[in-house]
């Protein structure tokens, strides 16, 4: 059927119509991409750029090197080792366990290894890079970089690691670092970003740690470039770090060396002071132990060791062990009571071998007496009542005050672990303390260094320095910090009359050098090198009982403090052995020997001991140098 005229014209102008509103629209379409294709490419065109670089350069901080750290005669005793290491970027591993599986083909991990490693790691960032195994051989790093195809995320590396050559000399001193754990990052309010990279490692004691942020520099960064499956094509840029800051200590590495085998298996602690100007010489603490274990991971069986031992390695018992003092404390009550005007030094007191005091006997070691002493005979032959009737005179309040003014109750400004204060007692003391009153036996044992009265070897070598010297010398640990001398501090006059100082160092020169002093057994007879000090014997048991006939733990300490040469002081010495019975017998000698180290530079003359005691020393040398022997083969081996 043929359509009309005028209904083929209407139709026309219909799809006319709808073919412009198509058209309209299209166009419209077109422009709109069009706009939206001009503002990607041009007006948005940096923002893709860097999207896109993003997605195939990757930024990773390079840790710095960690500053070294020096004896006071630059010989180093903490270094960087070069080591081989194979990292691995968890995000771009793909899956951790079958990555992980290959790699156990090439280098040796055990089960407990990688289990633990992916556990970190899924607690970790995944763009962080995560240490699988360090201290690997060439051969196995080698292997690992052949492998890397089939290896996603994973590069071996070149680093550095802590090392202390000195092995146990310096443990307690320098202390070690170790990996960071979230209790290291729960102490700082804004961590370095480079803490918080997978087993990086922070100073945990020691020097290490109190000097954490200087040696440890600044970190750098790189920028690398990677391809589709995450392997690394290029580095595009490199900016290094900061090097941490370089330490030279004041400690002396071969008298530390000296120190620690002097003191051999004893529990114990010595160290060595110069008085002119606080140096530090020598810092041991017997026994101790390898600081390398800790760096490298410490495996159970040798911590175990170490906690067990009940000598205590890990204890830094020169700083931070406290101690009655005995008898090394006389020279503060004898100078409490000179300087309160309550007695002279010629003034005599009897000793029956005992002072009775409110209805109780407080006996002197010798329980026959000493007769009529002064302050000479006192201190000489160690006259316990002589201290009894000073302080009753002197009371506690002044012979508190003169304690810390010679260091004892005084936590010292030195860089270590847990630096112990002491106790210098007072009346305001034991009633915060123990809520209890101050009664006058308490003053009669706080004069001859017991009850109350606690003191770290630190503080006792103090005190013999500022006895030696007059001043208010302080310790001092760090001789220089990136080759800028330290300031040394306390060379002002002791607030003391010289006249009563001079009195006690002549006390103390008769305790090692007079016919019936306690310590003339270990004087040293070489010209212009004579020695004045103090032996002390301090109870850690209520009871008086022979130390041969009780268990070692419940032994008294021995103690002895010195100085040398007695006319030009140099040199000042501290020694406690924990339970190891007299003084006079046995912190005295090693004392000595250590003094005499300092004061030849090196081994000295036999010529330099008194006659009877040359056989002695000559067996402690071949024991020493066996010990040296066996030590250094054991270095080799490690």
């Amino acid at each position: 059927m043929r359509r009309a005229p005028k209904d083929t014209e209407e139709s026309v102008r219909k799809i006319t119509r709808r073919g412009l509103v198509m058209g309209g629209l299209m166009g419209g379409f077109a422009a709109l991409l069009a706009g939206r294709m001009r503002y990607m490419q041009v007006d948005q065109a940096d923002e893709f750029r860097l999207l896109a670089e993003e997605n195939r350069i990757k930024f990773s901080l390079i840790p710095p090197e960690r500053g070294l750290i020096f004896d006071r005669n630059g010989r180093p005793i903490a270094v960087n080792e070069q080591i081989y290491r194979v990292v691995i970027v968890p995000e771009d591993a793909g899956d951790l366990e079958n990555t992980l599986a290959r790699l156990r083909k090439i280098i040796p991990l055990t089960d407990e290894e990688a289990e633990k490693a992916l556990e970190e790691m899924r607690r970790a960032s995944p763009f962080l890079e995560y240490t699988i195994a360090d201290r690997l051989s060439w051969e196995q790093l080698s292997e690992v970089a052949v492998n890397t195809p089939a290896l996603p995320g994973i590069s071996p590396e070149v680093g550095l690691s802590r090392h202390y050559p000195m092995l146990e000399d310096f443990a307690h001193v320098i202390g070690y670092v170790g990996r960071v754990s979230d209790y290291d990052l729960s102490k700082i309010e804004d961590p370095d970003p480079l803490l918080r990279l997978p087993q990086f490692q922070i100073g945990k004691v020691g020097v290490e740690s109190k000097w954490e942020e200087p040696l440890r520099g600044k970190a750098g960064n790189r920028r690398i470039e990677v391809n589709a499956s995450g392997r690394v094509m290029r580095e595009l840029d490199r900016q290094q770090g900061i090097s941490g800051t370089d330490l030279q200590l004041t400690v002396d590495s071969q008298l530390q060396n000296y120190v620690q085998a002097r003191l051999g298996t004893e529990s114990a602690a010595a160290m060595v002071m110069d008085v002119t100007n606080g140096d530090l010489l020598a810092i041991g603490s017997a026994p101790s132990f390898d600081p390398n274990l800790f760096v490298r991971g410490i495996s159970v069986a040798d911590y175990r060791d170490l906690t067990e031992n009940d000598h205590r390695p890990l204890a830094n018992k020169a700083a931070q062990g406290l101690y009655p003092p005995g008898s090394t404390f006389k020279m503060v009550t004898a100078l409490a009571a000179m300087e309160a005007g309550v007695v002279t030094a010629g003034e005599t007191f009897y000793c029956p071998g005992h002072k009775e005091v409110s209805g109780r006997r407080f006996h002197c070691w010798k329980r026959s007496g000493h007769g009529w002493v002064d302050l000479d005979g006192s201190l000489q032959q160690s006259c316990d009542v002589y201290y009894y009737e000073l302080a009753l005179k002197a009371g506690i309040e002044n012979i508190s005050a003169m304690a810390k003014k010679l260091g004892i109750g005084v936590r010292h400004d030195i860089p270590m672990s847990a630096v112990a204060e002491g106790i210098a007692p007072t009346k305001a003391w034991k009633a915060e303390r123990y809520e209890q009153e101050w009664v006058v036996g308490d003053s009669l044992n706080a004069s001859i260094g017991q009850g109350f009265v606690l003191a770290s070897p630190l503080q006792l070598v103090v005190m013999a320095a500022r006895l030696a010297s007059g001043t208010q010398i302080e310790p001092r640990l760090v001789k220089s910090v990136d080759g800028r001398e330290t300031p040394v501090k306390g060379l002002e006059p002791l607030d003391i009359s010289p006249t009563a100082l001079q009195q006690v160092r002549k006390g103390m020169y008769n305790v090692v050098n007079s016919s019936r002093g306690t310590a003339r057994g270990s004087r040293i007879v070489a010209e212009g090198m004579t020695m004045a000090g103090k032996t002390g014997t301090s109870q850690v048991r209520s009871v008086v009982v022979r130390n041969q006939d009780v268990p070692w733990e419940q032994r008294d300490h021995a103690l002895f403090v010195a100085f040398a040469p007695y006319d030009n002081p140099k040199y000042a010495v501290s020694v406690v052995v924990e339970h190891g019975g007299g003084g006079s017998a046995v912190a005295a000698p090693i004392a000595r020997d250590v003094m005499l180290q300092a004061l030849y530079g090196g081994l000295p003359p036999m010529e330099a001991y008194p006659s009877s005691s040359r056989w002695e020393v000559e067996q402690i040398r071949k024991d020493l140098k066996l010990r040296e022997d066996l030590r250094q083969d054991a270095s080799d081996r490690a």
